[in-house]
């Protein structure tokens, strides 16, 4: 039985840099993944590399405009093949990363729990045993599938991953969810000329923003001809030979309705991958939603085993999953000053048409935690260089403390938003006032100095 000072199950982004890291140091270890469509983890090969290359691509086919659903349909085409290039390419390189360190041996197979320092392989050759001082478990997360009557074996029903295989363009394709993902999901194919309608079981859109952002939202992706129906619960889906119906009841009137598509989408929800582990061999401990339990130096309650990456729940983010990465390291080499706690301010963005962005709290939710507080709102066509994208639709907003004049949370729902949320929320890493925005000396024509503008609005 070969012996490691490290055994790392899943070759995500916490994985594998923390794979080269100890590498570098001189520590053998063992990087085992299920799959070798997967070298590199989620993100370079079924998650934001290659969707946000197809929503660009979408982009590119809307400013083209095809005359024909065919005409749409070679774009798409070529779009996938460019997609698959990108993550072969991604794949080859971060698998020979790690294959030309010395110390690193990767192991293509499912990893299993044989005791706390003891890990089972099973490859396509059989069962191998390796053992680990040290073990950190980067599985990732997969998408929730809905007990609906109808989705087992049906050649229509997709999953996040799965739709990234389809080669030919739906010419209706509905999603059921109405969360980030499936809305990602939805700009993208209507930007390629499919017909999208997006079905969500709750009463609200979006609930988790504020309905001004939320509304404003809403009316640009109808704009682009997305049908959103709310209070919409799934009942069955039938299919044919050639295509698939969803029926589905309006949860407030009681009415039943029946839609054909040619692809469904489920987007309902990610759960942490422990399926198939056994844990419990370990004596590892998961929370309720089947989450691996970690304190905030991501030690579960096994002393030599750790969780990075969405498989310990929370937000599921690479750029969260490298800082996991930064957290055991300053444990094991540091003075373990970092920790879950340190995460403030951290942002994420929604890759629709224009991208969302956000940071911190919005209005509704500074208003339940008591706060007092100043909100500035501005259209994103108010911004020059706006117009000059050809994407005027938007809206900006910031919420800053009366008090204080800190910066309590910003959403942007604007072009090149993903990039200048992060200047928000480095000033609020930084504790600056709203003003240190206000008054900064920005490029222009840019759609950062749209920050002057925006906090120029509190008063």
């Amino acid at each position: 039985m070969k012996r490691y000072n490290a055994i790392i199950i899943g070759f995500g982004k916490a994985g594998k840099t923390l794979a080269a890291d100890l590498a570098s140091r001189g520590w053998s270890v063992a990087m085992v993944e299920r799959s070798s469509l997967m070298y590199g983890g989620t993100c370079p090969n079924i998650g934001c590399i290659p969707t946000k290359a197809l929503v660009h691509m979408s982009k590119v086919t809307e400013y083209r405009r095809p005359s024909s659903f065919k005409q749409y349909t070679a774009e798409y085409e070529n779009a996938i093949k460019a997609k698959n290039d990108l993550t072969a390419l991604l794949r080859k390189r971060n698998y020979e990363k790690l294959y030309s360190k010395d110390t690193i041996t990767i192991y293509t197979g499912e990893a299993s729990f044989r005791s706390p320092y003891e890990i089972l392989i099973k490859t396509s050759d059989g069962i191998l045993q390796i053992e680990g001082e040290k073990i950190f478990i980067n599985t990732g997360a997969s998408t929730i599938i809905p007990n609906i009557s109808g989705i087992e074996g049906n050649p229509f029903v997709y999953t996040s991953t799965s739709i990234m295989e389809l080669t030919k363009l739906p010419e209706h394709l509905v999603i059921v969810g109405g969360g980030y993902v499936g809305l990602e999901f939805a700009s993208m194919f209507a930007g390629f000329g499919s017909k999208v309608t997006v079905l969500e079981a709750g009463e609200l859109f979006i609930p988790r923003e504020d309905r001004d952002i939320a509304e404003a939202i809403k009316e640009v992706l109808e704009k682009k001809g997305i049908n959103i129906q709310l209070n919409a619960i799934v009942q069955t889906i039938n299919r044919d030979e050639t295509k698939a119906s969803v029926i589905y009841r309006n949860a407030i009137t009681g009415e039943t309705y029946n839609i054909d598509a040619n692809a469904i989408l489920l987007a309902t929800g990610r759960r942490p991958n422990t399926e198939g582990l056994n844990l419990d061999a370990a004596g590892i401990k998961t929370n309720s939603r089947g989450a691996i339990e970690v304190d905030n130096h991501l030690r579960t309650n096994i002393d030599n085993i750790w969780a990075m990456g969405d498989v310990h729940g929370g937000l599921q983010f690479t750029y969260l999953s490298l800082d996991d990465y930064r957290i055991i390291r300053e444990q094991l080499f540091g003075n373990a000053y970092r920790n879950l706690d340190d995460r403030r301010a951290v942002a994420y963005s929604v890759f629709i048409d224009p991208p969302l962005s956000h940071v911190g709290m919005n209005e509704e939710t500074a208003l339940k935690a008591g706060k007092s507080i100043k909100v500035a709102k501005m259209p994103s066509a108010a911004n020059p260089r706006s117009r000059t994208l050809g994407q005027a639709d938007g809206l900006l907003k910031a919420v800053v403390d009366a008090e204080t004049g800190r910066i309590l949370g910003c959403t942007l729902f604007c072009s090149d938003s993903s990039e200048i949320i992060n200047i928000v929320s480095l000033a609020m890493r930084a504790d600056k006032d709203y003003m240190f925005l206000r008054d900064n000396i920005f490029t222009h024509p840019s759609m950062s100095e749209a920050l002057n503008d925006l906090f120029s609005l509190i008063n």
